[in-house]
């Protein structure tokens, strides 16, 4: 009985130093916490993501950051116009900031960062359920509902500016395939130029790698533009310090200055 009592005293101060040493390397960021999973076994990919600063560079702390891409006038992401066919690069010529549909308050197919949860902007959120990702885009109001539960695409809805989109897992690893766009809408905003066709295929792959920590590829493939398809360079992406996103609406009165600017000759030119 002694030696059971003992023993038993021993295993719990054990446990109780495993636990201290792991909450104190937690503290001092040299163990990260596991993705956390829903009831049905997957990751919960649910959170606001950003890169750990909103629009402008700022972080929730006040500091600030390396922007991963360039503001207004950078050139299109990289690699995609690149790929343009020959016609596209003619027609690429013939457009510039006044062309941005953005001006006027329209989404883009996929993002100005190169993550489509952002669109416009640089912070998302994405809600989970059994049967549907749902993600949110702060800026301009846009959503993109996700089913997970085996269905097709619909055939029952017009083109849209986001596509329509459907998902499913691939061991943790949930891939988006996005179809049925319109052609009226550009890669991202911000003056890229980066307009595509209708035929436009978008598969992209979402990978929770730790509770902190989003990883996100994609393959933009549109045929009747690019020469071949384009891979966008891999994404990583942060939980953010709270957990609701904000509403930023575009009813076009804001961005009447941005277009006055951009119609002017030689804008955001040296």
């Amino acid at each position: 009985m002694t030696r059971s009592i003992l023993t038993a005293a021993i295993t719990s101060a054990l446990l109780l130093c495993m636990a201290d040493s792991t909450r104190l390397a937690a503290q001092s960021g040299t163990a990260t916490a596991r993705a956390p999973r829903t009831a049905d076994g997957h990751p919960d990919l649910s959170g606001v993501w950003w890169r750990g600063a909103d629009v402008g560079g700022r972080t929730a702390s006040g500091g600030s950051i390396t922007p991963n891409a360039g503001g207004r006038g950078a050139p299109a992401p990289a690699g995609f116009a690149s790929l343009y066919q020959p016609s596209a690069i003619a027609k690429a010529k013939t457009l510039s900031d006044k062309d941005d549909p953005s001006l006027g308050c329209v989404n883009t197919a996929f993002g100005t960062l190169n993550v489509s949860l952002f669109d416009v902007g640089a912070v998302g959120q994405i809600v989970q359920t059994p049967k549907f990702v749902i993600m949110l885009t702060e800026t301009y109001n846009s959503f993109q509902i996700i089913p997970t539960d085996g269905r097709p695409h619909r055939d029952n809805v017009p083109p849209s500016n986001r596509g329509d989109a459907v998902g499913h897992w691939e061991g943790d690893t949930l891939v988006v395939e996005k179809t049925n766009f319109t052609d009226t809408s550009w890669i991202s905003a911000e003056g890229r130029v980066s307009f595509h066709s209708d035929a436009l295929h978008i598969v992209e792959r979402y990978r929770r790698v730790d509770a902190n920590t989003l990883e996100i590829e994609a393959t933009l493939d549109d045929p009747q533009v690019l020469t071949k398809p384009w891979i966008v360079p891999k994404q990583t992406l942060q939980l953010a310090p709270f957990d609701q996103i904000m509403e930023v609406g575009c009813s076009g009165v804001e961005t009447a200055p941005l277009m006055d600017a951009a119609s002017k000759l030689n804008y955001g030119k040296k």
